[in-house]
């Protein structure tokens, strides 16, 4: 067996890494900052276009590397499962790390909640290692988003647009996203928000995931 076909068993059978759209996404918690009341997971579905990303535990470094295998493979490596990759935060950066030296571009999808996790900025930790970040914000008032994504931290709303602030100072590449078809969400006062922090806008669908 081949280093590829190693990689590609390796992600099928642990939920690890997965292919999308020519880009590796790398799975690395089920854990998240958010309880969204639209997310799959939290109805029992844990299926993300025919991978199912339910982790048994959350693996080891060296194991994600191996399933991502050789990054020249994917236009771009994804952190993004169900769970929210900083959480992982030592091992997020020591993967990207590695996979940047190997010449892989890096995307972060976030919720942006990892400062008020950790109570300092750690945007600064992801200056030479990530190339792009997506933010998920989902909503244009505190209230809404309070409602839709029940965060496990205070001032949540607040805490994501300034996490986007302090990114910007670090990196050029970021994507604020907000769902249509959540009850109430004004799409367009979405963007504004994302227009006004500098940061480029993407429209989802509710209940298309991947």
């Amino acid at each position: 067996m081949n280093g590829s076909q190693l990689s590609a068993t390796t992600a099928n059978s642990q939920n690890i890494a997965y292919t999308l759209h020519g880009n590796c996404y790398i799975n690395i918690t089920n854990r998240c900052t958010l309880r969204c009341s639209f997310c799959p997971k939290f109805n029992k579905q844990w299926d993300v276009k025919g991978y199912l990303l339910r982790l048994k535990s959350e693996p080891e470094t060296q194991t994600i590397l191996s399933a991502v295998g050789d990054p020249s493979r994917y236009k771009e490596i994804v952190f993004c499962g169900l769970g929210e990759p900083t959480l992982r935060l030592n091992e997020l950066l020591s993967i990207a790390t590695q996979l940047k030296l190997k010449g892989a571009k890096i995307r972060l999808n976030t919720d942006g909640l990892a400062n008020a996790v950790y109570k300092k900025d750690i945007t600064p930790l992801l200056k030479n290692c990530i190339d792009a970040i997506s933010v998920s914000l989902n909503s244009h008032n505190s209230k809404l988003y309070e409602k839709h994504c029940r965060p496990l931290v205070d001032n949540a709303f607040t805490a994501v647009q300034d996490f986007i602030r302090a990114a910007h100072q670090h990196i050029d590449d970021i994507t604020v996203t907000a769902i249509d078809g959540l009850a109430d969400v004004d799409i367009p006062a979405c963007e504004k928000i994302a227009s006004d922090l500098g940061a480029k806008f993407r429209r989802r669908i509710l209940d298309e995931v991947g």
